[in-house]
């Protein structure tokens, strides 16, 4: 631009007309070119605005479909958490159906819906929901079901759905299924509950403008799967609670005949301690006049006797005290049962009543050479107790742990404390008891088989009665023994409250 106003200059200074020209002429097409190169930079810039501007277009329409598509994800979504959320409420297999209405159907993108249950038993398919049918459409569904079971019993068998997005796989069955439905647009899941009958679900719609995507055939089959789900849950709570209907009733039969057998067992239990009450007295009398007599004759008041008659009269006597003290067991265990013993109970030394005990068996322990060893807990000094009654409870466990001791053996006697009460555990060191014996120990005239008590004889009313004794203070009795390694026998009594 320069350059040419300095020539214009120039010619204009040499006066020549013909390079004035020239040079104007030079000038104008220099700025001609430049327009052109201008509008031809202006063009391409046009264009690329255009394409641009294309390019935004386009971009905004497939943003506001994506947009759309995700809009109606989102509904769907939010329809079927709503729809999965009021099924999963219900334990009643006829409301679970229920739950599926049209306004979660729209939702979901689709206007009607029905679904079928196989019916084993009667060889068909039953109808479970309906919506947005009439009953006329509905009777040729079933029909048009009816006439293509197998097909649908192959869905079912093979857990294949089948919808309208994939025209190319089945055509056949896509028209088939459209002709009979009424929809033109469809989808088809399978209701798969683990357990009873199995079916499938059907939704569409007549409007074509409506495009089904794969998410959306997705979304039926998780609701097919979710009905499939609450079926299930309704049918195990159904059955628990037909269970737990039977369990109950036969629980109430059985507390029913426990009750009666409990009533006839506490009836035969007071004949049996009424009889052997009764019994035992009416025992008593002979038995006194029996040992009164033998007693006389033993004394040779009537007369001086032979000494084989006499040897048998201390048998008679012996024999006698020995039913007397049977007799008082006996009397003693169905008193205690009856509850017509009342316990006289005070604050008792165990100390003072163990020393006196083993004093009473002092010839005993020392003919078998019976070693004793007292642990006496200092908290566990005193008892509340009848006197007369655990001083026959000691009588008898020190008895048997004397009877059943080896000669030189040991019997240990330890005591100590366990809350309100005092624990007592006598062990010695003799035979023990066989583990098959164990069970019986406490039963009245119960022995056990051994060569002790094959030589020593008994009544089998001692151990009887001292669980008696024992359980009547409040107290527990129990063992431990092992054959060939002695037995420790363990009891618990109430001490004096502080």
């Amino acid at each position: 631009m320069f350059a040419t106003e300095f020539l214009l200059y120039l010619a204009c200074i040499l006066g020549g007309g013909i390079s004035v020209f020239i040079v104007m002429w030079s000038w104008k097409l220099e700025r001609l070119n430049q327009a052109h190169a201008e509008i031809k930079t202006l063009r391409r810039s046009l264009d690329e605005m255009d394409e641009q501007a294309k390019l935004i277009v386009r971009t905004d329409m497939e943003l506001n479909r994506t947009q759309e598509e995700l809009d109606k994800k989102i509904s769907g979504l939010y329809a079927l958490h709503n729809l999965s959320q009021a099924v999963s409420t219900t334990l009643e297999e006829k409301q679970i159906f229920n739950m599926v209405d049209s306004a979660y159907l729209q939702d979901l993108g689709f206007q009607k819906a029905c679904a079928f249950l196989w019916q084993t038993n009667e060889e068909k398919f039953v109808l479970k929901m309906q919506i947005e049918y009439f009953p006329d459409e509905i009777e040729k569904i079933k029909k048009a079901i009816e006439l293509d079971k197998t097909f649908y019993l192959e869905l079912i068998k093979h857990n294949r759905g089948i919808s309208s997005i994939y025209r190319e796989e089945n055509t056949q069955a896509i028209e088939k299924i459209k002709h009979a439905f009424g929809c033109r647009i469809f989808v088809i899941s399978c209701i798969m509950p683990k357990e009873g009958e199995k079916g499938f679900l059907f939704v569409g719609t007549e409007d074509t403008d409506t495009a089904i995507t794969e998410g959306d055939q997705e979304l039926i089959t998780i609701l097919a799967n979710q009905i499939g789900q609450a079926l299930e849950n309704a049918r195990l709570f159904e059955k628990t609670w037909l269970a737990h209907q039977e369990l109950e009733q036969k629980v109430k039969e059985r507390t029913r005949e426990l009750t009666v057998a409990l009533e006839e067992l506490k009836i035969a239990s007071k004949r049996k301690t009424d009889f052997v009450s009764s019994v035992s007295h009416e025992l008593r009398t002979p038995l006194t006049s029996i040992k009164g007599y033998a007693s006389i004759l033993l004394a040779e008041k009537l007369g001086q006797l032979p000494p084989e008659v006499k040897e048998r009269l201390e048998k008679i006597n012996r024999h006698s005290d020995e039913l007397t003290h049977m007799i008082n067991d006996l009397l003693d265990i169905a008193h205690i049962e009856s509850g017509k013993i009342i316990m006289k109970r005070q604050s008792l030394e165990l100390k003072s009543i163990i020393e006196k005990i083993l004093d009473l068996f002092s010839l005993q322990l020392k003919e078998k050479q019976i070693s004793v060893r007292l642990n006496i807990a200092d908290l566990a000094q005193n008892i509340f107790a009848d006197t007369s009654q655990i001083e026959r409870v000691f009588i008898n466990l020190v008895g048997n742990a004397i009877k059943f001791t080896p000669p030189q053996g040991e019997i240990t006697i330890t005591t100590k404390k366990l809350d309100d009460q005092a624990q007592v555990d006598i062990a010695d060191s003799g035979c023990g008891i066989p583990e098959e014996e164990q069970g019986h120990i406490f039963e009245e005239f119960y022995r056990v088989d051994n060569a002790i008590n094959q030589q020593v004889k008994g009544s089998g009313l001692g151990l009887s009665l001292v669980k008696q004794i024992v359980q009547a203070h409040g107290g527990k009795i129990w063992f431990k023994s092992k054959e060939s390694q002695g037995t420790t026998l363990s009891f618990t009594l109430p001490r004096p409250s502080q």
